[in-house]
């Protein structure tokens, strides 16, 4: 009797969520200790909001850190599908982490401005931002790269999140240049947009990693992908049924296809492997379910 699904480990898949989790971990680390340090020596409060988003940075890299090691475990007995559903719970709690931030980032701001601003000496705020933003555009990419490899809905977020940091630390930057050329107000301004950055990539993280927990169904492309994958087996006339659903970050697809009724039972039997096979070769599909019905069959 088999009580939990086939597990066959994949060390290149390891290593490439391993090189993601360095990259993110140490890279935010290396960036909140410098804008923190250059927040507190300059006075910039777009360069403080800017340095509370990669505060965050650091809090969800550290859940991913042991997120992602949940869900990459094997099945077991008290998961028997495996511990992918980690994965998008960890993105909800990434989501909390970049409201808060995006809530230090506003209210800093607000005091400034209430203040009158603060006139900004350009030199290290500017260099620091620009810094940064280089910085995060290299993890941007990098991140990419390897959620799209992994079909990670996590590393894809955390991607995203690095090209919100490039655009907020730009934003920060004109806010610090421009306190001290065209007026001190602009750079508390410069740091409202910065936490507006914020809010926005929470609310887009948290909406996606929302559908993953509850279930919410396939796009119509994949949909369709999914129906011409089954329809391409030999044997199948037709695919009249499909319902799919998120558990975790990858899909369940339930399909009933339609053969001819005189078909072998050995011969039905291959039909329906051949079917789950190809289906779950698609990358975004975890599993299938296949029910088989004689083509006069009314269901």
């Amino acid at each position: 009797m088999r009580w939990v699904r086939d597990y066959k480990p994949q060390p290149q898949v390891q290593a490439w969520y391993r090189q993601a989790l360095w990259i993110t971990l140490g890279g935010n680390i290396f960036l909140v200790s410098v804008k923190a340090l250059a927040a507190y020596l300059s006075g910039s409060v777009a360069l403080y909001a800017d340095a509370a988003n990669s505060a965050s940075d650091v809090v969800y890299s550290l859940l991913m850190v042991f997120g992602l090691w949940l869900a990459q475990r094997p099945p077991d007995l008290t998961h028997p599908q495996g511990h992918s559903r980690f994965e998008p719970l960890v993105g909800l709690m990434v989501t909390l982490s970049m409201t808060f931030a995006g809530f230090e980032a506003a209210r800093a701001s607000l005091q400034r401005f209430l203040a009158g601003g603060l006139a900004i000496e350009p030199g290290l705020p500017t260099l620091v931002l620009l810094f940064s933003a280089g910085m995060k555009a290299g993890m941007y990419f990098t991140i990419t790269r390897l959620a799209i490899k992994l079909h990670s809905p996590t590393l894809r977020t955390t991607a995203q999140d690095n090209l919100s940091d490039v655009l907020t630390s730009t934003a920060a930057f004109i806010g610090a240049a421009g306190s001290k050329f065209v007026h001190p107000l602009l750079d508390p301004i410069a740091g409202f947009l910065v936490a507006m950055w914020i809010f926005r990539a929470a609310y887009r993280a948290g909406r996606e990693n929302l559908n993953y927990l509850t279930g919410a169904g396939a796009s119509e492309e994949l949909r369709h992908k999914i129906v011409e994958a089954a329809q391409s087996v030999p044997g199948v006339l037709r695919v009249h049924h499909l319902m799919t659903d998120y558990a975790g970050p990858r899909l369940v697809a339930d399909l009933h296809i339609n053969v001819d009724g005189s078909t072998p039972l050995v011969e039905t039997h291959r039909i329906c492997d051949e079917v789950i096979a190809r289906v779950e070769s698609i990358p975004e599909v975890d599993r299938a379910y296949v029910h088989i019905e004689p083509d006069d069959w009314i269901d």
